[in-house]
């Protein structure tokens, strides 16, 4: 029996993900944050080195891009059909894999249950936040055209941005139809196309008595930083507060294409 749309929504933490040949990870810290119909998701493995020196994208060192490489997120437009969910993903921190992002989602009892389809794999999912009301943005950013997304669900939120750079596609310059990983494509880079290449926002955070605060995210300077969302109802635009390559704070401005909510 498919699960209704409106039941996934929330915030979903992972504790196990397995594959066919025993490998298992229970580890990797993940966060899916599902709105009425658009989701955003940051997965960030056990083992984070210190990013106390690097306040900045152009702060980061070699070691550090490297680390940062080997993280996934994605966000975009979730759909369930027949037991059958899809997360499509029209911004992802990794280079696109070819494959699509699909699976048989089923509750065995609190627990719901994931099995992929294309690509064989099991994970665990439970549900962190009590069903509240829920608000989704498509953005697409102005000057640029570059693609964003926010999600609210309660007092969590969580906000998407693509890099300003293209990664390379499978296939390209004839090479085989499988992506590399983002930190092969890092390592043969210069450190400037690098730092470029993971400057691509994925995070979470909460809202409190000092406004929409960040807590965890692709890019560690960004972590204890606001968000401070602003939206103008009338030129349908969004602001939000950010850091610049150098380290200079900004607003950066999003046309919103798009908005959806649950009550």
């Amino acid at each position: 029996m498919s699960i209704p749309l409106h039941k996934l929504g929330g915030l979903w933490r992972r504790s196990l993900i397995a594959w066919p040949d025993g490998r298992e990870d229970r580890s990797t810290s993940v966060f899916w944050l599902q709105g009425p119909r658009h989701y955003i998701d940051l997965r960030q493995p056990a083992g984070r080195p210190s990013f106390e020196t690097a306040t900045c994208l152009d702060a980061l060192d070699r070691d550090q891009v490297g680390w940062l490489a080997g993280q996934e997120g994605f966000a975009g437009l979730f759909s369930i059909e027949d037991g059958i969910g899809e997360w499509q993903r029209a911004l992802d921190f990794q280079p696109w894999s070819g494959t699509a992002d699909k699976g048989t989602l089923a509750f065995e009892g609190d627990v719901l249950v994931e099995n992929g389809i294309a690509i064989p794999y099991l994970e665990h999912w439970h549900q962190a936040l009590s069903p509240a009301p829920a608000t989704a943005f498509v953005l697409e950013e102005a000057g640029t055209g570059r693609k964003g997304f926010l999600v609210r669900h309660g007092d969590s939120f969580m906000y998407a941005r693509d890099r300003a750079v293209t990664l390379p596609l499978p296939g390209a310059d004839n090479s085989p139809m499988e992506a590399a990983s983002l930190k092969a494509i890092v390592a043969a880079a210069p450190l400037a196309e690098a730092r470029a290449m993971i400057d691509c926002e994925i995070s979470f955070g909460e809202i409190g008595a000092d406004g929409w605060r960040i807590a965890h995210s692709s890019l560690p300077f960004r972590e204890g930083t606001p968000l401070a969302p602003d939206i103008d109802v009338a030129s349908r635009t969004l602001s939000i507060a950010d850091i610049s390559a150098d380290g200079t704070p900004q607003r950066r401005l999003w046309k919103i294409t798009d908005q959806e909510e649950r009550a």
